[in-house]
């Protein structure tokens, strides 16, 4: 690897599976110092777990004061912790909503804000990189709430960058497709006929596959590192090619 965040101290949340851990151990090989955090304990090599409740406000400061312990400093953090309900809104509960809108949307407001406040105190700035979703652009069927949290980590994404920029903080989110993940197995699961719903999904990526979480993390080092030094407010799809298309396939 390069090494491109040698010397960086760096955070990313829901690191304990899918493209959380995927990230966390790319940031590591690239010379990161990483702090992992996720309420289930994270094993990952050269990694420091903090168990964290990113829906809670007091969890996230400490989060973030654990990190800065290292260094004097927090220079990216990756907003990855989330949950999904795999339910149209008239079946989806008020428990539902708020499980949702908690960690997805709340989570992700407790990270950006404590990030801020470290950042824009500090020489230079810092990178904060949510973890958005194609359903925030475009609806996942059966999914509606989970749906609205990523619309609104896309619109809470822009805000920082513009109201924050000035302070030497960037912001952008990467908006997955189809990630082989638990949360992606959970929805293929909902079919009458799994291994057939998964089939049919790789059929309609242009790139023949669906993604993985080493593919979201390619991009989430270059966000965090200082190449990506004019790059802020952007929402950057990952996803195969998948939505490009138009839906009418004349083949």
């Amino acid at each position: 690897m390069s090494q491109r965040l040698a010397g960086l101290t760096t955070i990313v949340t829901g690191a304990s599976s899918g493209i959380g851990e995927g990230v966390a151990a790319r940031f590591v090989t690239e010379g990161a110092t990483v702090f992992a955090a996720a309420r289930s304990e994270v094993t990952i090599d050269g990694i420091t777990w903090v168990p964290t409740d990113v829906a809670d406000p007091v969890s996230v400061n400490a989060l973030v004061a654990n990190a800065v312990s290292a260094s004097g400093r927090l220079d990216a953090i990756v907003n990855n912790a989330g949950v999904q309900v795999e339910k149209p809104i008239e079946h989806t509960t008020d428990a539902d909503f708020d499980r949702i809108m908690d960690v997805n949307v709340r989570g992700v407001f407790n990270c950006c804000r404590a990030a801020v406040r470290q950042m824009a105190a500090q020489t230079g700035g810092g990178s904060i990189i949510n973890i958005g979703s194609v359903a925030g652009n475009l609806a996942d069927h059966g999914m509606a709430v989970y749906n609205a949290s990523k619309g609104a980590v896309h619109s809470l994404t822009r805000a920082v960058a513009t109201d924050n920029g000035h302070q030497g903080v960037r912001c952008n989110a990467i908006s997955p497709g189809w990630i082989m993940t638990a949360l992606a197995d959970a929805a293929f699961d909902l079919a009458d006929d799994p291994a057939a719903a998964r089939s049919a999904a790789i059929r309609k990526h242009p790139v023949g596959r669906m993604g993985t979480p080493d593919d979201i993390a390619g991009l989430a080092v270059y966000l965090a590192s200082p190449e990506a030094a004019f790059v802020s407010g952007s929402c950057f799809t990952i996803d195969g090619g998948l939505t490009a298309q138009s839906p009418i396939n004349p083949n």
